[in-house]
């Protein structure tokens, strides 16, 4: 058991490296990575890639002040600066293994601040469902503003969302529904059987709880704020870096926010901050607005790069931050 345990952790870090590694490997297969000190040095205006930084964090600790508000209805009381450094150090756990940032959050608010784990889980859950639906109305807005250049990035990539549906028979949709129900009652079955039927129970419980908080909210005004705040922090963050280069300078906010749409899309498959899927979404769209292939991948390649940096930074502040911290003593 614990070998199978070592080897499904170690695929868990090792396939998205891969997946992203093997991307890039293919993107940046025949360039020449000497150029690339040209750039840092005498290519790029700095002044703005640190302008951009501060967006950056403002945007996790948006992201920490936003949660807050979704746990104090369900009876859960953390701290401040907790919330904002188990935002960080998230972010940055996510770097190793994907999508585990959403498990290290809640834990270090356990630890801490003696948070429910599984009501901190459901608030997170909540937070993910919420940014989804923006994100899917600006990407909706964004898709009929620039509808042209959409059209033209699925040709060139061989996307097509109607291909992919295309293949799915009204036989097939009912047999894979049929299938999915099958599959969830058996599971139902099998839990009952096993001993920790009434701990999955409580969780799910617990976890149900953090979903249904936003009900709750007190200030929504304030809720609305931060969330809308994440995003146009996010946004700036990733559209003053195009001020960085001559070749990207002059685009406009229109391929920013086409960019950084398309970008967000991409990150969604589960890769070191989006290492590899991103940089191709992002490079692709530049090439359709004009810029060359070269410049378009140094764009890529540095700004990713950089941003990163910048993630593994708060995310060591935080390390060290909580190792300070005091514990809050819970009786729950």
């Amino acid at each position: 058991m614990e070998t199978r345990t070592i080897i499904n952790n170690t695929a868990k870090i090792l396939l998205p490296l891969a997946f992203g590694g093997a991307i890039l490997y293919w993107m940046y297969r025949d360039f020449d990575f000497r150029s690339v000190d040209d750039i840092l040095t005498h290519g790029m205006d700095w002044t703005w890639m640190l302008l951009s930084f501060p967006f950056g964090i403002l945007a996790q600790m948006f992201r920490g002040w936003r949660w807050r508000q979704t746990l104090e209805p369900i009876g859960e009381e953390a701290r401040r600066p907790t919330l904002v450094n188990a935002v960080f150090l998230s972010y940055a756990a996510s770097l190793v293994v994907p999508r585990v940032g959403e498990f290290t959050r809640c834990g270090v608010l356990k630890r801490y601040d003696g948070v429910s784990f599984a009501k901190a889980l459901g608030t997170v859950v909540t937070e993910r469902a919420i940014d989804t639906l923006l994100m899917a109305a600006v990407t909706a807005l964004t898709l009929l503003m620039q509808m042209k250049v959409f059209t033209t990035f699925f040709d060139r990539t061989g996307t097509s969302l109607g291909s992919v549906l295309g293949g799915f028979s009204l036989t097939g949709w009912i047999v894979t529904a049929a299938c999915a129900v099958a599959v969830a009652f058996l599971l139902h079955i099998l839990l009952k059987k096993l001993s920790i039927y009434n701990k999955v129970k409580a969780t799910l419980g617990g976890i149900w709880q953090g979903v249904v908080s936003l009900r709750g909210v007190r200030n929504a005004p304030l809720f609305t704020f931060y969330t809308l705040g994440i995003w146009a922090c996010y946004f700036l963050h990733y559209y003053l870096t195009f001020f960085c280069f001559d070749f990207t300078a002059g685009l406009g906010i229109e391929c920013a926010l086409v960019t950084f749409v398309v970008g967000s899309i991409a990150v969604i498959v589960p890769t070191p901050n989006g290492a590899g899927p991103w940089h191709f979404a992002v490079k692709t769209m530049l090439i359709l607005y004009g810029v060359a292939e070269s410049d378009a991948l140094y764009f890529v390649l540095i700004v990713h790069a950089v941003q990163t940096l910048l993630v593994v930074a708060l995310g060591i502040y935080a390390w060290a931050a909580l190792a300070f911290t005091e514990k809050v003593k819970s009786e729950k």
